[in-house]
């Protein structure tokens, strides 16, 4: 049964559940069990991807995919500064641990399960390369600026910049998105379309009054997808603790939660031999999400006074640079198969063993 001609009845309650239940959280009333609110969840990341299809359907690509990762990004920030306020002792290094987990997660772990899924089921697949290009050398050149650079200039001790390097890098940073932006959106927006576009399948675009409706439940559920994540967090702050695991593992864990969104739409996309989409969708996030975020966070931190780490350690800037050059060679040629997704999936298990393990 629909509620509306292309919106499924469960699209719209998972995000309603979801707010009822943070509305209740905040009213003062008994908490609820890990487990449901874990599944709420899950039903709300699966109502955001739906109603992201339907706004991307409505207003084409790339616009859809690059609609979806700035949503999520917007979000994420606004998640990452509330747990800064909060935060006491880790508050200096946490958007630098988020940053990074998010990175390798769409550079590995998006990435390579939507390379070996669609491999998987249509052998080989394509996509456009100037297109990946773009995106990987505009990542590689914030990631570096913001992540490793602090790790090697004079002017303040530790893995900091000093309050007028991390200004300019923050407008270094939101400088080179928005070229990106302009080039993907206006100046060569055919370097992100698919090249058999004209192949697929025409389907009827949804009205205005629909794409609307979907565009407000897709900011609802992913709104409610951050504040479930973080009303989980004490509860796998616990189990992390009693695990005896690194308290680096609970950012990971709030990370994946964040950025399922993107990662179903992407392996959805995979899965339906539409690679370009996915890639458009995944390197977009990644560079939303640092591109973004930095910069945000570094304007709190100045106009707060806070002192923010961001130079990451030695071991996550040998998997930072292994995976930013095994991209580049794995999307060096516009064409992709298993293998390329299983290295990246190799990676990215690395990573999360190094992770729990360092």
């Amino acid at each position: 049964m629909k509620l509306t001609p292309n919106l499924p009845w469960w699209s719209l309650a998972a995000p309603a559940l979801g707010c009822a239940l943070l509305a209740g959280s905040y009213l003062g009333l008994p908490a609820l069990p890990s487990l449901l609110l874990a599944a709420v969840l899950l039903g709300c990341v699966i109502a955001a991807v739906h109603h992201a299809e339907v706004v991307a359907h409505r207003v084409g690509e790339p616009f859809g995919t690059l609609l979806l990762a700035v949503a999520v990004t917007i979000i994420e920030v606004a998640l990452i500064i509330s747990m800064m306020m909060s935060a006491s002792d880790h508050a200096a290094a946490l958007a630098r641990d988020t940053v990074f987990a998010a990175v390798m997660i769409i550079l590995n772990g998006i990435v390579g399960l939507c390379l070996l899924l669609g491999a998987s089921r249509f052998r080989e697949q394509t996509f456009q390369l100037q297109g990946v290009n773009a995106a990987l050398t505009t990542l590689a050149a914030i990631v570096v600026l913001t992540l490793v650079l602090p790790n090697y200039t004079d002017s303040t001790p530790g893995p900091t910049y000093s309050p007028s390097q991390l200004a300019f890098i923050a407008v270094v940073s939101t400088g080179l998105y928005a070229t990106f932006v302009l080039v993907q959106t206006v100046r060569h927006r055919e370097y992100f379309l698919a090249s058999d576009a004209g192949l697929t399948p025409h389907i009827d675009r949804p009205s205005g009054r629909l794409s609307l409706l979907s565009g407000l439940m897709l900011l609802v559920a992913l709104g409610a997808v951050v504040l479930l994540a973080k009303a989980l967090a004490p509860a796998l702050e616990l189990a992390v603790a009693n695990a005896g695991a690194p308290k680096a593992v609970v950012g990971v864990v709030i990370a994946l939660f964040v950025l399922l969104p993107e990662g179903l739409a992407a392996v959805h996309a995979a899965r339906a031999n539409r690679l370009q989409t996915s890639l458009n969708l995944a390197l977009g996030s990644a560079l939303a999400t640092i591109a973004l975020t930095i910069p945000v966070v570094a304007l709190v931190s100045l106009m707060k006074g806070w002192s923010l780490e961001l130079g990451i350690d030695a071991k996550s800037t040998v998997l930072l640079v292994l995976s930013l050059g095994t991209a580049t060679l794995s999307l060096a040629t516009g064409r992709t198969t298993v293998m390329q997704g299983a290295v990246h999936l190799v990676i990215f298990a690395v990573y999360l063993f190094t992770t729990v393990v360092p």
